[in-house]
């Protein structure tokens, strides 16, 4: 089974058009993104992690209820330096490269002089993001690409460094009703004191002959120092309201020592993380448009966490949902030698693996200093949450669970920075056939599943209908994937509010498992 995730894909660099079952609306026009580790060998040299591959670009174009499907590499410089050498060249996440023996002395001394401080991989294989109206595949460094949104054609490399001081940002920005971009950096070496940035790139950043890279006009909203100076909290995502950025400063940290290290330790830098499950959790809560922090010190116990779902404020209590871990685990489950396994062994060997829990966290904004210690000061009366007043005057926060074993989650992103009652995801259940996707009621706490024998969704992205009034009027886009040969891969359409099957798009090519991607709706 996990074979099939671990192959080099291939490219469709030529629009080839979908085979369609069933009945696209005529309504859905536009374009789904999606971006993933697509190459794991390159001449006999192959990487060890499956977050190393190089980054494959797909597009799937819906118009006049018909979809075409492109594929291309993402051509950053880490791909062309691999594939002109034939072999790995580049260190990655989970793979580290040394020089070439043959090389002369000099060579391979400058090499390992310039590996102190790692001047990281630009093969941006996480997500597709936009700022103003340019598109970069990205991933969590200081590099990102630029691609061209119809032919997938890599435009050219930018560099946060050269516009704000980051030497890491997320690949999971928020965006407003306005169109202007939030997100968040580290700003770890030769940046001044290490910090954590959040930024905002605003709408109208791009210029018309798109010449000039939107973040040009990139503004700092505000900073927050490391809580440990040495061990900054690694983050892949955070939450934001109509007026707060939440940011969860996790246990899960990045050893600055051991990066800077690493290349002469002989590890990679995945082995830089780790998890102190006897630290706390910080909850900090930053006016998005003051800069300033909210004072109060909210914490919770150890968590690891890559992805929110949603955050919104109600009646005095800022709201946020995300998915938590107990230990680290998650990402030595993806080591490519562990992908390979059989299913039975996969399981076995996983057996420790933390499965991913959807928690509802709640803050209250308004903390009196004269708050009876011990008190729970969450009055919302729609979830179990509490936040309890401690000796001090820090708030203790513990979470509800909402839902156990769902990834990869979604929305309907209208209702981002909003109260909502739908999320979407990837059930991840490890038995034999972790192949569904979901739909969760928050209000009733049920939910419901698709799934097919022996296919693989890919994460499920929501599109609402035009002048959908209800959360869940759209549908739901997910790549299906599948080893059996008889299976071609195929887009999959679901009503939204009913999760049954109005349509597949069967696609005439290779298509291979990706992570994240973007929809941008045609222009009318």
């Amino acid at each position: 089974m996990q074979s099939i995730f671990a192959k080099n894909g291939t490219e469709t660099p030529e629009p080839v058009k979908a085979q369609v079952k069933g009945s696209i609306p005529a309504w859905l026009q536009g374009t789904l993104l999606r971006n993933g580790p697509g190459l794991f060998s390159v001449g006999s040299s192959e990487y060890n992690h499956w977050f190393d591959g190089m980054s494959l670009i797909h597009s799937f174009t819906f118009s006049n209820s018909e979809v075409f499907y492109r594929s291309k590499f993402l051509k950053s410089e880490t791909y062309k330096r691999n594939i002109n050498a034939d072999r790995i060249i580049v260190s990655e996440f989970g793979t580290m490269i040394y020089p070439d023996p043959c090389k002369n002395i000099f060579s391979r001394a400058f090499t390992h002089l310039s590996n102190v401080i790692p001047d990281f991989t630009d093969n941006n294989l996480i997500n597709i993001i936009r700022y103003g109206q340019d598109y970069y595949a990205s991933s969590e460094v200081n590099y990102m690409n630029q691609i061209d949104p119809v032919t997938l054609e890599t435009v050219g490399r930018i560099n946060y460094r050269n516009h704000i001081a980051l030497n890491l940002a997320t690949a999971h920005p928020h965006y407003d009703s306005e169109g202007n971009t939030y997100n968040m950096g580290t700003a770890i070496m030769g940046l001044g004191r290490p910090k954590y940035v959040i930024f905002k790139v605003p709408a109208d950043a791009s210029d018309e002959e798109r010449k000039k890279p939107a973040l040009r006009k990139v503004q700092q909203i505000c900073s927050i120092p490391f809580r440990s100076t040495l061990f900054p909290s690694y983050f892949h995502s955070f939450g934001m309201t109509e007026n707060y950025i939440v940011f969860v400063e996790q246990p899960f940290k990045l050893d600055i020592v051991k990066l800077a290290t690493a290349y002469f330790r002989g590890v990679n830098w995945g082995s830089c993380l780790k998890f102190d499950k006897e630290e706390t959790t910080l909850f900090h809560l930053i006016n998005r448009k003051t800069g300033k922090a909210v004072s109060t010190h909210y914490y919770g116990d150890a968590l690891v966490v890559f992805h929110h779902l949603n955050a919104y404020e109600d009646d005095d209590h800022v709201v946020f949902d995300l998915i938590s871990y107990k230990n680290s685990n998650l990402y030595d489950m993806f080591y490519i030698k562990n992908m390979k396994q059989e299913t039975g062994s996969f399981i076995k060997s996983n057996s420790n693996f933390s499965p991913p829990v959807v928690q509802r966290f709640v803050m209250p904004l308004n903390v009196h200093k004269e708050t009876p210690r011990g008190s729970n000061l969450v009055t919302l009366t729609d979830t179990t949450a509490q936040a309890v007043m401690q000796e001090d005057g820090s708030i203790y926060c513990q979470p509800e669970t909402l839902f156990e074993g769902l990834e990869l989650p979604g929305i309907n992103y209208n209702f981002n920075a909003k109260k909502y009652r739908y999320f979407y995801g990837s059930r991840v259940e490890w038995t034999p056939h972790p192949n569904k996707i979901a739909k969760f009621d928050i209000v009733n706490r049920k939910h419901i599943e698709w799934h097919q024998e022996n296919c693989y969704p890919s994460e499920p992205v929501f599109v609402a209908s035009p002048g959908a009034v209800e959360e869940d009027d759209g549908v739901i886009l997910s790549s299906v994937i599948s080893p059996d040969p008889s299976i071609s891969p195929f887009m999959l359409v679901l009503d939204a509010k009913t999760f049954k099957e109005i349509a597949r798009a069967f696609i005439p090519a290779s298509v291979h498992m990706d992570l994240h991607g973007y929809f941008i709706p045609a222009t009318i």
